[in-house]
């Protein structure tokens, strides 16, 4: 009896704590906004710091101009049509503003009225992590602002707060607490410290920061020892830097010479050489990769290679054609019998590698909350080297000599008709140049 006693005292003094530092879903309006130092007093100690933020998305989470169209113009009047959908549009602000999230003020103010909500991610939230609750997923991480700032170094002294470290700052699960989602209808939309976890780099010990907060000599504040400093830049698909050269291409011919009526097959080999997650990851729904093969004959014409079909299942989702999808967008837009837009917008038979998210009938969605399955999964997994094949029969057109064939693999972090239908502005759908490889064949008579 006295074991059960205590065991039970136990297990209540855990749910009290859990009561009292509520997490994710739970914590919803159990703060204020005062809790929270504005990240302009970081500024006057980590100046550098604070600028690498400013410039980064972490910054611009609410504000960014796709997030606050996606968000204003979908997800909120979805949850006001129906009502099943307020917690996941309200669980948006969760990492995307998560001090207003905190605070209870769902929805936040706009972006334009200038509230705290527009300070997104921002210094004070993410030192005042002290846990992830369980399985990182849809911001289920512990806050507990005040003087004290957690972090990952040990021993740092401020004359402004206590310094505490924490564990959960080396390790990947806290940025998984974000880049993990699972829509209401527990549909995992967002993956990529999964991917991470079930991939080489995990193994080997290298979490996300390694890459997305690089390493450098130097001090985080004036009065700071010198020493090596995380770089507050958190890299990612909106940065170009990060996003060239992330795939490997290159591409050989079967045959060097090819008579005017013959035919020849070309083999383009992607290597993801970087990424620790698999590409494009994150809010895959809106993110395309996709190569393009093109020939130049010796007359200056040009040639569009469609890509060799393999016949796997779903394989239609990954073969750029006119086909139309994003029906669903039609309920939020208030728009009956909406037909769509284009679901791909790049060139006819190119092959794009995506993981499609589909609505109940199956068509193709980028509303994450509305995604009742996925489909193929045909992204490009860390280390992981795809295949491609181009089969051309010489066209009668075709003048002797030198053939040059490029292949170029192109990113977009939003589809283009959907972007130009939603007048999201031009740079979230340009296509961004990832890598590019050239061959050559001789066409005889």
């Amino acid at each position: 009896m006295k074991t059960f006693v205590v065991s039970l005292s136990l297990i209540l003094s855990v749910i009290l704590q859990a009561a009292e530092i509520p997490a994710g879903e739970h914590a919803l309006g159990t703060r204020k906004y005062a809790d929270f130092e504005k990240p302009e007093a970081c500024k006057s100690c980590h100046t550098a710091i604070y600028r690498q933020w400013e410039q980064a998305m972490m910054s611009q989470a609410y504000t960014h101009h796709w997030d606050e169209i996606e968000y204003w113009d979908l997800a909120v009047p979805h949850s006001e049509k129906d009502p099943f959908f307020k917690e996941a549009a309200d669980g948006c602000n969760g990492c995307h503003a998560p001090l207003a999230y905190l605070a209870g003020d769902v929805p936040p103010p706009r972006p334009s009225e200038n509230s705290r909500a527009n300070e997104s991610v921002s210094c004070d939230l993410c030192h005042s992590i002290t846990a992830v609750a369980a399985d990182p997923v849809n911001f289920n991480w512990v806050s507990e602002p005040g003087r004290t700032k957690y972090g990952a170094k040990e021993g740092l002294v401020s004359p402004h707060h206590i310094t505490e470290y924490r564990d959960i700052y080396t390790q990947a699960e806290y940025c998984g607490s974000c880049h993990n989602e699972m829509n209401p209808f527990g549909i995992m939309v967002k993956s990529t410290q999964i991917e991470w976890a079930e991939g080489p780099y995990a193994k080997e010990g290298v979490p996300c920061f390694v890459c997305h907060m690089p390493k450098a000599p130097g001090r985080s504040a004036p009065m700071a020892e010198e020493g090596m400093v995380a770089q507050h830049v958190f890299l990612g698909a909106h940065n170009e830097a990060k996003l060239k050269s992330a795939i490997e291409l290159s591409i050989h011919p079967d045959e060097r010479e090819v008579p005017y009526d013959g035919t020849v097959r070309f083999q383009v080999e992607l290597f993801n050489a970087k990424a620790g997650h698999k590409v494009p990851t994150g809010s895959v729904e809106d993110r395309i990769l996709w190569l393009d093969v093109r020939a130049v004959a010796e007359d200056g014409r040009e040639y569009h290679l469609p890509v060799d079909l393999k016949n796997f299942e779903g394989e239609n989702f990954t073969v750029a054609s006119d086909e139309l999808a994003y029906i669903d967008m039609g309920v939020p837009l208030g728009i009956e019998n909406f037909e769509g837009v284009q679901r791909d917008g790049v060139p006819a038979g190119n092959r794009i590698f995506r993981m499609p998210y589909l609505d109940e009938n199956g068509i193709m969605t980028i509303q994450q909350w509305n995604t009742r399955s996925l489909g193929v999964d045909y992204r490009i997994a860390p280390r992981e080297t795809k295949i491609e094949h181009f089969t051309w029969s010489m066209p009668d057109d075709i003048a002797f000599g030198f053939v040059t064939v490029t292949a170029r693999l192109y990113y977009q972090k939003l589809v283009k008709p959907v972007a130009d239908f939603l007048k999201v502005p031009a740079d979230e759908s340009e296509a961004i140049l990832i890598n590019e490889a050239s061959t050559t064949i001789e066409v005889y008579d």
